[in-house]
């Protein structure tokens, strides 16, 4: 089984300097996924630049975090969508 790597949320929020509230609040909105062990929460290591991302449009573009979910989840429509795209040329190359 693979094992996986895990940051504290709190070590995470310190050296963002931000309050760990502002995780706990994506980890309710279903953005970021946190982990609870031993009494302590904890972000795994695949989601810290998803997690760096929403950050810095709360942070640096002041965007709430209603806001801050509603462009990700539409930017994950997107990349749906790309992929799709790229699929379906890839079928239709092997028809010309």
């Amino acid at each position: 089984m693979e094992q996986q790597e895990y940051v504290s949320v709190t070590e995470f929020c310190n050296g963002h300097s931000i309050s760990t509230s502002i995780i706990s609040q994506l980890n309710e909105f279903g953005l970021v996924r946190v982990i609870e062990r031993s009494d302590s929460l904890y972000i795994p290591l695949e989601e810290l630049p998803k997690t760096e991302k929403m950050l810095r449009l709360h942070t640096d573009l002041n965007i709430n975090l209603e806001g801050v979910e509603v462009i990700t989840r539409l930017l994950e429509r997107i990349e749906r969508a790309n992929e799709e795209m790229v699929k379906l040329r890839n079928k239709l190359s092997l028809y010309e």
